[in-house]
């Protein structure tokens, strides 16, 4: 599995760096959009998958939904650095600025500081019991600004653009495929890794309870 989502990463960078051309207006530095808009697409998705998993916890109390939301939650933040890094890096040629105040801007970021909370509860000094249903608390809760960040846009007056992914978005033929396959493999990325994180968070507080159990024998 970690051979293929090796080669489809180095296809997608291929196609990014050779096959996609080069914007008129933007030049070079458009192709990093490829990279924004696929992280800020997982990132969402992650963080739904958060909310999803934090419900199912607290209807069933089984570890494995808790662990899901860790893993989801760490890959969500992680993906959504990258929007914020990637974001300034496209949009300064067009904006003449690194930042602007714009809805879209100040919403992810809004939900960045959000869900770094939520990473940060799992590592507080909270006993085994309290912290997964505090973490599913506030996982629920702090998906209540992904719609924010995902209709600001619309909403409100702002800078950034509404993309359509058809012939009317601007976009050539070779610029959506080279999209829909980022996209892809984003999604295979972020599946996999959190296949893994999810098997490693539940392999360590496994040994975690072994350890405590042994301690009180």
């Amino acid at each position: 599995m970690v051979v293929l989502v090796a080669v489809v990463v180095l296809i997608n960078l291929g196609l990014i760096g050779f096959y996609a051309p080069v914007e008129r207006t933007m030049g070079v530095v458009q192709k990093i959009f490829y990279y924004h808009l696929s992280s800020a697409w997982i990132g969402m998705l992650a963080f739904f998958v958060v909310f999803v998993a934090s419900i199912l916890y607290l209807r069933s109390r089984q570890l494995k939904w808790n662990m899901l939301a860790i893993a989801s939650a760490e890959l969500g933040t992680i993906f959504t650095t990258l929007v914020l890094i990637t974001g300034p890096l496209w949009g300064r040629p067009v904006w003449n600025t690194w930042w602007t105040w714009d809805p879209r801007l100040i919403t992810t970021l809004v939900m960045w500081f959000m869900y770094g909370g939520y990473v940060l509860i799992h590592h507080a000094d909270l006993t085994c019991e309290q912290k997964p249903r505090i973490a599913a608390v506030y996982g629920i809760i702090a998906f209540v600004n992904v719609p924010f960040v995902f209709f600001s846009i619309r909403w409100w007056r702002s800078l950034h653009p509404v993309l359509v992914t058809t012939e009317s978005s601007g976009l050539g033929t070779e610029m959506r495929i080279t999209l829909f396959f980022s996209l892809f493999t984003f999604l295979l990325l972020y599946f996999t890794i959190l296949w893994l994180r999810t098997r490693i968070l539940t392999v360590k507080d496994k040994i975690q309870a072994m350890y405590q159990q042994r301690r009180f024998e």
